[in-house]
């Protein structure tokens, strides 16, 4: 865990105004920074960053958070990666009390070996070994330069070579004996105790993540052999199934040309690349997971797999169909290319060119029109049966789709249609509830708020106003009916947070592990659009003034109702007389002074 102390004190020493223009070019839009979002496509800008507030909020689609939400989301890191990345910037080191399984032991991070060392440095150290190795290898060189590879495009991605023989990387690493070695899967033991190296006579690709480490590599054979493709094993930096090899170089491309090319190998990455077509990226040996359709849809609306034309290429094209469909969302696009018999990307493109590859693109087959076309090919639409067993096959993936309402409307509906049923009894047999679409967020003041909400939110804008509020009205008691006690407690704590123990810089963050943190996020959109209306300080503490009163008006009309009620039925104590006549009193505010 990481404290929580250090995370308020890394916010308050970074500007989320530098964190985000690294990665989008934000413009001075009033007294907050504007930008297109780079979370969905538009061409007018709804995405902006308080600067005051060191908060970011997406008008269009709803996108929010903080530095370390926004690094989650932008470069698919997970929070201790995020908090670790601007902890790093800031010249901080994140303090991490780091346990075993068993909580009493401590145990080694992510990135150290056994001894303490980074293997990120190991890697690093290897791919320099690699890619010196190349200007050395007059046949690799040779062998790129048949492939149509220019040295800057080979420079860009790290292209290397790993020499034939058994013992190379003794060079890099004097002590090859080393466990470390095994430990990043450079290098192998033989039942015999012999070591020796596991990429040899191939051509080498880094496999980097998200902020450029090297985390494993993939080898190439030069001609024939086998595998074809060598992959680095799963090792403490490296997952198959999280990352994707070229994502890294091809960010800024994917977002300038609004969709990602998902390939099967990295020569094809490589070849794309080569052509201008700087946008793709591959799996790396492993079918596409449902992680990596999340990596790149928070990249990107749209994807575009290319595959083989062949039954090989069909099956990893559904493979990749069945994981996309739990991480669907409407607006954004999954679409399939099949390439003519005998082509791969990178022969296509080398035959045929940037424009026409991108033309193929333009055409891809639609997510829907593939599944149903597949779908239907396992059975006669035309008997009673063959739409049954459709139907029953549609059943398990149309029910995936759960974040892309309008989508499996539509699907739901064309399946009806082809089977010969009423779209309800189709939604009847998959057991799913039509629900009424919600409309798009647009910028425009935030949905109706409960008076609690409204007054969190004010706090949290102008934290100065806690001094006119009288915390014991809060006070737990009787009659509370028809007032969220949920949202009573977050103002309570948020009062004591600002009178007695100091404003945090972002609220949202400090509540972020607490049972108010879902309530905290909400509220921070409606302080984002109140900061950018631009009110005044006077307009504030009005709009609080009134709030509060409201609430304290209902607070006290429910507690002398219960009061009322129990009178009658039981009688009162003198404190509850005590408290009756209290609650008569005049609603009032603290003094401003």
């Amino acid at each position: 865990m990481i404290p929580q102390s250090f995370i308020q004190d890394l916010l308050h020493r970074v500007d989320i105004v530098d964190v985000i223009d690294r990665h989008v070019k934000l413009k001075k839009a009033g007294a907050n920074f504007a930008a297109c979002c780079p979370f969905h496509s538009e061409k007018s800008p709804s995405f902006t960053v308080s600067q005051t507030k060191q908060f970011y909020h997406c008008f269009g689609c709803g996108a929010h958070g903080t530095a370390v939400s926004f690094l989650m989301e932008y470069s698919g890191l997970g929070f201790v990666e995020a908090v670790k990345d601007l902890a790093q910037g800031a010249g901080l080191t994140v303090p991490e009390e780091r346990r075993d399984e068993r909580g009493d032991q401590p145990r080694r991070a992510r990135n150290e070996g056994e001894d303490g060392e980074d293997l990120n440095d190991i890697m690093l150290t290897a791919a320099q070994f690699f890619r010196g190795a190349l200007k050395e290898a007059p046949q690799a060189i040779a062998y790129l330069k048949k492939r149509g590879l220019s040295g800057d495009v080979a420079k860009k991605f790290g292209v290397g070579y790993a020499p034939e023989g058994w013992q190379n990387l003794e060079r890099a690493f004097p002590n090859y004996q080393s466990s470390v070695l095994t430990t990043v899967g450079l290098v192998k033991q033989n039942e015999e105790g012999r070591r020796y190296d596991i990429f040899r006579d191939r051509i080498m690709f880094p496999i980097v993540d998200v902020k450029g480490n090297v985390i494993g590599f993939g080898g190439r054979v030069l001609d024939t052999g086998e595998p074809k493709y060598l992959n680095s094993p799963e090792t403490p930096l490296f997952e198959k199934g999280r990352e994707l090899y070229g994502l890294y170089q091809a960010r800024r491309a994917i977002r300038d040309a609004g969709r990602v090319i998902v390939v099967e190998g990295y020569m094809d990455v490589v070849a794309l690349a080569q052509h201008g077509v700087e946008y793709a990226v591959a799996t790396l040996g492993t079918a596409t997971t449902p992680t990596h359709v999340q990596k790149l849809l928070r990249q990107t609306d749209e994807i575009v797999y290319c595959f083989d034309g062949d039954n090989a290429g069909r099956r990893a094209a559904w493979r990749a169909l069945e994981n996309s469909l739990g991480q669907l969302a409407d607006g954004k696009e999954v679409r399939f290319l099949f390439l003519p018999q005998g082509e791969d990307p990178d022969s296509y493109v080398r035959q045929h060119g940037k424009e026409q590859f991108e033309k193929l693109l333009d055409d891809a087959m639609p997510l829907s029109k593939f599944l149903f076309s597949e779908l239907s090919s396992h059975g006669d639409r035309n008997t009673h049966e063959g739409r049954a067993k459709l139907l029953q096959e549609a059943k398990p993936l149309v029910k995936q789709i759960t974040t892309a309402p309008m989508l499996s409307l539509m699907l739901r509906k064309q399946l009806a249609e082809i089977t010969g049923i009423t779209q309800q009894e189709l939604d009847s047999e998959y057991q799913i509830k039509s629900a009424p679409m919600a409309a798009p967020a647009r910028r425009q003041a935030p949905l109706q708020r409960s008076i609690t909400q409204t007054v969190i939110e004010l706090l949290v804008l102008d934290g100065a106003l806690a001094r006119l509020a009288e915390r014991a009205l809060l006070a737990p008691g009787v009659g509370l009916a028809g007032i969220d006690q949920h949202e009573l407690s977050a103002l309570d704590r948020l009062l004591v947070l600002l009178t007695t123990e100091g404003k945090p810089l972002n609220i949202a963050e400090f509540f972020r592990d607490t049972e108010f943190s879902d309530l905290f996020s909400v509220v921070e959109v409606g302080v984002l659009w109140r900061q950018e209306q631009g009110f005044s300080g006077e307009e504030l503490e009005a709009e609080f003034a009134g709030a509060w009163r409201q609430l304290v008006e209902r607070i006290r009309k429910a507690r002398s109702n219960a009061l009322l009620e129990k009178s009658r039925q039981h009688g009162w104590s003198a404190e509850e007389q005590a408290q009756f006549l209290l609650l008569q009193q005049p609603v009032s505010l603290k003094s401003s002074r």
